[in-house]
């Protein structure tokens, strides 16, 4: 009998769960590591194996521009969903972080808060679910952490992560910088990752299925910014929790502006709008995770919007509204009816455990 040296029982991905030995800094935890994150996740720098990854500065910083970082937590329930699960979600939502501000995402740190008892089939499924998403977005995972905690103590899986990127030199974009006539551009139809996420936490069924949104948006943005002179994409936002409504008055009161906006203008899918409409919800308040809002120069809106809907991500692009002078800040939307009613902030949590 041949006994092989440093052997190991392979994990039992498919019977297998997370017990507290994963969590514990020993060998069970770094079998976990190789065997589904490291495997998943493989890159270069993560195959440095060091507490953190050592990366190459990007040629922008060389060339005046700056650095962008950004962190999200991502605690979906439930953790898959039509559409999408929560380990595309977490690359898909850091990635739209980093590129609101105009810039280029490079890389991604994921850790993982995980539950006594979580099946390891699930955590490999989003984990590998994760990886595909970070290498069709072409920015990798280069750094992370596990940690476990007792059961009932968690959720299953949460996942935290933090992305950088960089801004080339004289792009600027900010919540603060919209201006009076700017024109607000919203990148397709509204609602589909909240009402996906609802329906599959709620076992409801609708004739059309309704599937999540979630996308890597920062080839959108290049995009936008090619199209654009410079200076004249004023502001950038992804309106995820409190949907295209809250995401509107932040950008109105980080920039002393107001709103006035169309409510005929504003695309959604008709089994959307009828979900909403069955469960009391106002889709303007509705999380997304692959739509983006704009406020850009009246002057470079056509040419913006052309790119738009030249690019996959942006092929339903629609002016929705203009920003107008207001020192009270509101966000006005003119109805179907032909009066006008004010997009309040949020109130309340009509559906928690979003993103």
């Amino acid at each position: 009998m041949t006994i092989k040296k440093d052997y190991v029982r392979p994990l039992d991905i498919k019977h297998g769960r997370v017990d507290m030995n994963h969590g514990a800094g020993g060998r069970a935890s770094m079998q976990l590591i190789e065997e589904i994150f490291a495997r998943a996740f493989d890159n270069e720098f993560l195959r440095q194996g060091n507490d953190g990854a050592c990366l190459p500065v990007p040629v922008e910083l060389l060339e005046g521009g700056r650095l962008v970082m950004s962190c999200d937590g991502h605690i979906v329930s439930p953790l898959f969903f039509p559409g999408g699960d929560i380990g595309c979600l977490a690359v898909h939502g850091t990635v739209n972080d980093v590129a609101m501000m105009g810039a280029r995402p490079l890389y991604l740190s994921a850790s993982y808060i995980l539950e006594e008892g979580f099946p390891l089939a699930d955590l490999k499924r989003v984990v590998d679910s994760m990886a595909a998403a970070s290498r069709e977005a072409g920015v990798p995972v280069v750094t992370g952490d596990t940690k476990v905690v007792e059961q009932g103590k968690g959720d299953g899986c949460f996942i935290a992560t933090t992305g950088v990127g960089v801004v080339p030199r004289g792009v600027v974009v900010g919540g603060a910088n919209a201006r009076p006539g700017d024109v607000l551009i919203v990148s397709g139809t509204i609602g589909e990752h909240g009402v996906a996420v609802l329906s599959q936490r709620e076992s409801l069924e609708f004739e059309t299925a309704i599937v999540s949104d979630t996308a890597a948006l920062h080839t959108l943005v290049a995009a936008m910014l090619r199209a654009a002179p410079p200076g004249a994409v004023h502001v950038l936002r992804d309106p995820t929790r409190g949907g295209l409504g809250t995401t509107l008055n932040e950008i109105a009161r980080q920039s002393n502006i107001g709103m006035l906006i169309e409510e005929a203008a504003i695309p959604m899918l008709p089994q959307v709008e009828a979900a909403c409409e069955l469960l009391g919800l106002d889709p303007l308040y509705i999380a997304n995770e692959g739509k983006l809002v704009a406020a850009v120069a009246p002057e470079a809106a056509d040419a913006v919007l052309a790119a738009m809907r030249a690019h996959p991500l942006g092929a339903n692009a629609v002016r929705i509204g203009t920003v107008v002078a207001d020192e009270h800040r509101f966000v006005q939307m003119q109805t179907r009816f032909g009066g006008k009613r004010i997009v309040d902030w949020l109130s309340g949590e009509p559906l928690p455990r979003i993103c």
